[in-house]
């Protein structure tokens, strides 16, 4: 059986990405491997042993085409709108709540925020599938 460990994001300013990573979702480093061309920085907290893998390649200057093939990755809070006003408050300019309900059932309640690279993460609220 596999087990799901991390997801890797190839970043601009290492910095930068994990500040907005610690103030949006309480990551911390859990670990950093320097290399000759490239940094790896491990990003986790206590919630979930899966981690956010941020790979800077050293004299990279020009932003990382995301393409069109990238969806986002996912997270689960217990209040949606209490983390939604949170992230106003932190100046992380996350996009409206949206109640996904085709059909009349409601699937799932969330709002999407883009790190600074364009990554988008979307917040949803605990409930449902969604445990």
């Amino acid at each position: 059986m596999a087990k799901a460990i991390h997801s890797m994001i190839r970043v601009l300013d290492e910095a930068r990405s994990v500040d907005f990573y610690k103030r949006a979702f309480g990551l911390d480093v859990a670990d950093r491997l320097d290399f000759e061309k490239f940094t790896l920085v491990y990003m986790s907290n206590s919630e979930s042993p899966f981690e956010v893998e941020l790979t800077v390649n050293k004299g990279r200057t020009e932003p990382y085409d995301l393409g069109d093939g990238y969806g986002h990755l996912a997270v689960l809070v217990e209040d949606l709108e209490a983390e939604h006003a949170r992230f106003e408050a932190e100046g992380l300019n996350p996009r409206k709540i949206v109640e996904f309900a085709p059909d009349g059932k409601l699937v799932g309640k969330f709002f999407f925020v883009a790190d600074p690279d364009g990554y988008e993460i979307e917040v949803l609220q605990r409930g449902g599938r969604f445990k």
